[in-house]
């Protein structure tokens, strides 16, 4: 438990020192050391806390459970992650009405991702990892509403195109964690 707790202290510290650091002009490290070395350094902190969660969330398996998930959990789960798919690349497009829609589809996208899971899972190990990865997004959120990042603009560009790419590419990824891919990653067969 300790590497998972310690994965996510990591993981998330990097994430919080992010949505709350100061973006005063002169203030912000971001500007003060660059652009490059400043997301390399977040990059690598918050790599080495992202493989610390996949072992400890791994060596925690047989750690039993708060809560015994519902039957239908699996289901809402299996439902909620298409959408959550799709507005996770939604988020690394150019804009399209999805992302001009949602504002902020990576956010929301976590929102869901841990919320389905948190339906379909009890165990200690799950409700640590998709509690705290739903907290995160709550709270990150808030901040950038609290900031004023609305996201993009109703004026900025709009691809349909990358909406396009958005659903096929979703889906095509919900295809393959579903049939091929979450038993390879974690261990674990969806069907």
């Amino acid at each position: 438990m300790l590497y998972l707790i310690l994965g996510l202290v990591i993981f998330f510290g990097a994430h919080l020192y992010s949505t709350f650091r100061t973006r005063a002009p002169g203030k912000d490290i971001k500007q003060t050391l660059g652009y490059g070395p400043y997301m390399g350094l977040y990059s690598l902190v918050s790599i080495v806390g992202f493989v610390l969660i996949c072992w400890g969330f791994g060596a925690t398996r047989d750690a039993g459970s708060l809560y015994m998930a519902p039957s239908w959990g699996r289901h809402v789960n299996l439902a909620l992650m298409l959408p959550a798919l799709i507005l996770l690349v939604a988020s690394q497009l150019p804009t399209g009405a999805i992302k001009k829609a949602v504002k902020h589809p990576m956010l929301v996208a976590v929102k869901l991702w841990a919320f389905g899971h948190l339906l379909a899972n009890g165990e200690i190990n799950s409700v640590i990892l998709f509690g705290s990865f739903l907290a995160y997004a709550v709270i990150d959120r808030i901040a950038v509403k609290k900031r004023g990042d609305t996201g993009p603009g109703k004026d900025a560009a709009s691809s349909v195109t990358s909406d396009a790419g958005a659903v096929v590419i979703g889906a095509g990824l919900y295809v393959a964690i579903l049939m091929w891919l979450h038993p390879i990653l974690f261990g674990v067969a969806v069907m």
